[in-house]
């Protein structure tokens, strides 16, 4: 049967460097992209790990360049771009993922110390990637952007002031650069992922994520990577073309639950 419809919903070929690739939903949306026929670049701090991912993917069929880098670095950041754009001919989708929880008291010796982090990580390296990407996003096709945020960045809990600051400061950096790259073609939406089983959420107790996700969300339960991944996928299909600036809760309904 023919198609009814014109817009596309491959990424087949597209180039995709996913931030924060070597675990939880920088992970699952690797996979998920490589299932998808996209050529990968992963980026991750974690070289082992990076390594191991990218020999799966490579064995699933997928093309992938691994990066070792901090996210936390400028120049590092930037320069896994430039490596990205250089082995592949180009750049479509850049989704920045790479995140971490420094937990503190306002009180404490090192909050500054984790206050910076989580900035650098969470808020100064998308920035850093989105500028060293602009120029190769500018020749692609359907150039694609998504910031990974939390729903943090749509409130707040205790004891987590930098890194709810870090993911309020990203939906701010995403709703700015929608604007200011709109211009070109290049959407930029923002992923908020609510209670999902990763490597932050690990050291929770089963007995009390059970808990709170009964008290909090609507569907009972916490998320999976894959969950927030297929969200990220939606987002950077060449026939998701009319929206930017979007802020997406992917939560189990947390966000929209009063009782």
């Amino acid at each position: 049967m023919s198609r009814l419809s014109e817009l596309s919903r491959s990424i087949e070929g597209s180039v995709a460097i996913v931030t924060g690739a070597a675990s939880g939903m920088g992970l699952a949306t690797a996979r998920l992209f490589a299932d998808e026929g996209a050529r990968l670049v992963l980026v991750d701090i974690n070289g082992s790990a990076l390594a191991h991912i990218a020999d799966e993917i490579r064995q699933a069929g997928a093309e992938v360049l691994a990066v070792v880098a901090d996210c936390g670095r400028q120049l590092e950041v930037v320069a896994a771009i430039e490596q990205a754009a250089a082995h592949f001919g180009g750049i479509d989708i850049l989704v920045n993922n790479a995140g971490l929880v420094v937990p503190g008291l306002l009180e404490d010796s090192g909050y500054d110390a984790g206050w910076q982090k989580s900035l650098d990580v969470m808020v100064n390296a998308q920035q850093w990637a989105i500028r060293a990407a602009v120029a190769h996003l500018r020749r692609s096709p359907y150039p694609r952007i998504v910031n990974v945020a939390s729903t943090e960045a749509l409130g707040a809990t205790p004891h987590n002031s930098a890194y709810v600051v870090a993911k309020h400061a990203s939906l701010g950096l995403t709703r700015a650069m929608a604007v200011d790259l709109g211009k070109h073609g290049i959407t930029v939406n923002c992923v908020c992922p609510g209670p999902i089983h990763t490597a932050i959420t690990a050291a929770i107790p089963g007995a009390d994520k059970e808990v709170f996700a009964r008290r909090r969300t609507a569907l009972r339960r916490y998320g999976n990577p894959e969950e927030v991944a297929h969200i990220t996928l939606a987002l950077v299909l060449p026939s998701a073309s009319f929206i930017t600036g979007a802020v997406i809760p992917v939560d189990g309904g947390l966000t929209i639950r009063n009782a």
